[in-house]
């Protein structure tokens, strides 16, 4: 089994920095490609960042491209999400993600979710 919990989470102004962590648990986080989504309120959650399992490989959805950095530490068993330059349209609930075989941009293709972390981006 393999769980996960974001943190980082919180209000922050138009212009600024968060830094959102995900902490997973199991010995086989190295081997699993990792992601992150976000959902607003009254929208579809949708694919923010990826990267596969040896961090050699990200993706990310163009509306964060250039801002948002994804990394991973697998000593650690912690995944990162690096958000610069937020925006109020960024305000969402993130939430991290796993898989084993691939990194997808539907949600529903993941195995495993943490309960989301809440970002606010006020203008």
């Amino acid at each position: 089994q393999v769980q996960l919990v974001e943190s980082g989470g919180g209000l922050v102004q138009a212009g600024g920095s968060l830094r959102l962590s995900c902490a997973v648990s199991g010995r086989t986080f190295s081997t699993y490609n990792m992601g992150w989504f976000r959902q607003a309120q009254g929208k579809e959650r949708e694919f923010v960042a990826g990267i596969s399992w040896t961090g050699g490989s990200t993706y990310y959805a163009d509306s964060v491209k250039g801002r948002f950095t994804i990394s991973r530490d697998n000593a650690k068993n912690t995944v990162y999400l690096q958000m610069n330059s937020l925006k109020p349209e960024d305000t969402a609930v993130y939430y991290c993600a796993a898989d084993p075989t691939r990194i997808r941009q539907v949600a529903r293709s993941w195995d495993y979710w943490g309960q989301g972390t809440q970002v606010t981006v006020s203008s």
